[in-house]
């Protein structure tokens, strides 16, 4: 039961989001909790957790922190991810977002294929980013990276 069963989004301190953020977030965490892959791995010789993992985001300190528990509550992990890695590809995919948001109020559909594209394509580094920072941390596929590489940013919209 190498999953993600539960996420909880510590936003406390930040912004109210705006609608599309919202909802980026609301699809993100249906998603995620639909179908994804997360593990942890055993360390000092001991057996890997075993999950399914509740999970809690947030950013403190300017670090990303992940709080990991198994189902039932007991605390298996804790760790703190430096924001620098993200902050560029952060940055791209709410500039396209932004672009992609008012091309499907007024542009034709190709055009907003062409930005869906764009937008995906950085969304697909902003999740191999996070897999690169979680290597030896955590074990994730690359939708359950993309899934939470979105949640990443609604943090960081915040934060």
């Amino acid at each position: 039961m190498s999953r993600i069963c539960h996420i909880e989004i510590d936003d406390t301190g930040l912004p109210a989001p705006t609608p599309e953020i919202e909802q980026e977030r609301k699809v993100a965490i249906f998603d995620l909790l639909e179908d994804n892959s997360f593990a942890l791995p055993g360390k000092d010789g001991a057996a890997a957790p075993e999950g399914p993992f509740r999970l809690g985001l947030a950013i403190r300190e300017k670090r990303l922190v992940f709080d990991l528990a198994r189902e039932g509550g007991d605390k298996v992990a804790e760790f703190h991810l430096s924001l620098g890695p993200f902050r560029q590809v952060v940055k791209d995919y709410f500039q396209i977002c932004e672009s992609y948001f008012e091309a499907v109020k007024r542009l034709p559909p190709a055009q907003i294929e062409a930005i869906d594209m764009a937008r995906r394509g950085i969304h697909n580094e902003g999740a191999r980013v996070l897999q690169e920072r979680l290597e030896g941390k955590a074990g994730l596929d690359i939708d359950t990276a993309r899934r939470l590489f979105t949640l990443i940013c609604v943090l960081h919209f915040g934060g």
